[in-house]
């Protein structure tokens, strides 16, 4: 752990501001802010390009812009695309080479092809999520890929959708079907680990696992779902919960802890801040298959929307950056103790109040 870090730091702002965290003094500093478009709030990597991300503009006329990366941690702008709705608030990099984004507020997204990861294919389909009834709203919220097929939770209409590949067109893709979630949980955003799906639900605070459908015919139904919410919150508390994520296992932590990120988006606040809740699936293939709860991290941020670990393949993987949307708490890092069980903050910036995504370059 003798190198420093740079990690990309997107928001509700028109830059991405470059950190520079150093392991061995435990420093965090902001390098350098780099002009984007309206709103950066959710950046993603290019799975094999390390000088190339993408962001999303989220806004009413919503966008994805694509960069590279100089050797300092600069950016420059590459090119730039309509997200085809309202408010994108996601965006990922597919190993075939389009980037599925995703509109939060229009029940809508694309899956747009690239030109060597920077070009973007300006005539990409809008893909549009069915409702149900003449009540129903659809908000997409995320897109994972996995086994040839994309991933949607939709936080709206309480279910995951699994879209594939229309043909051989890349730039467009068909629903296949879905997966039912609970009735008003909010299914936000979603991990898979092994053959296991888990899901964060905003609306009720909820883990769930499921088994990964094995086939495209096939669905599956929630075996375990626990709340992630901490004990002894002050009355007037209201949670969302935010982000999912289960890094990968390593020598160092062999085993699949699941993070996820609280929000207290009520009138009173806990004065420790928002926690970031640990959970480990136990009995797994059993019928005593279950999540349980290993550890609540308070962390003093407020409404943790985006966290991300480092890279394992750099020795990062033990440490986790975060930051609120809201309040001024800035941007902390959060070093991972007991083999994943337990975490400590060990740097924090406050120089801009808040982030709501990152990536570590």
């Amino acid at each position: 752990m003798g190198m420093a870090f740079r990690i990309l730091a997107g928001g509700y702002d028109n830059f991405v501001a470059t950190y520079l965290f150093d392991p061995q003094s435990s420093s965090l500093s902001v390098a350098s802010r780099s002009t984007t478009g309206i709103n950066p709030s959710w950046i993603t990597g290019h799975p094999t390009n390390a000088s190339i991300f993408y962001a999303t503009n989220e806004n009413a006329d919503g966008g994805l812009q694509s960069f590279t990366i100089n050797s300092d941690g600069s950016l420059v702008t590459q090119d730039t695309v309509s997200s085809g709705g309202d408010s994108p608030a996601f965006a990922v990099a597919l190993s075939t080479g389009q980037v599925a984004v995703m509109n939060y507020n229009t029940g809508n997204g694309r899956v747009i092809p690239t030109n060597e990861g920077l070009v973007f294919d300006q005539n990409a389909a809008v893909e549009t999520f069915p409702l149900e009834n003449s009540t129903s709203v659809s908000h997409p919220h995320m897109a994972l890929e996995h086994g040839g097929e994309i991933y949607v939770p939709d936080l709206g209409q309480d279910k995951i959708w699994r879209l594939v590949q229309n043909g051989s067109d890349p730039s467009s893709f068909v629903i296949h079907g879905s997966l039912p979630h609970p009735l008003g949980s909010g299914p936000r955003h979603i991990a898979i680990h092994e053959d296991r799906l888990f899901t964060i639900h905003e609306l009720s605070s909820t883990l769930t696992v499921q088994a990964v459908p094995a086939s495209l015919d096939e669905t599956t139904q929630i075996t375990s779902s626990v709340s992630i919410i901490p004990p002894d919150q002050p009355q007037g508390s209201q949670f969302a919960a935010a982000e999912i994520l289960i890094p990968s296992p390593t020598s160092k932590f062999p085993t699949p802890y699941i993070y996820v990120s609280n929000r207290n988006i009520g009138r009173a606040l806990d004065p420790r801040g928002d926690s970031i809740a640990i959970f480990e699936l136990v009995n797994k293939g059993t019928q005593d298959e279950s999540l349980q709860l290993v550890n609540q991290i308070f962390t003093g941020l407020t409404q943790i929307r985006g966290m991300e670990f480092g890279p394992s393949s750099q020795g990062g993987e033990d440490f986790l950056i975060a930051a609120g949307v809201v309040g001024d708490a800035g941007t902390v890092v959060l070093q991972r103790t007991d083999g994943g069980r337990n975490m400590t903050v060990v740097s924090r910036n406050a120089d801009i109040p808040t982030r709501t995504s990152f990536l570590w370059i």
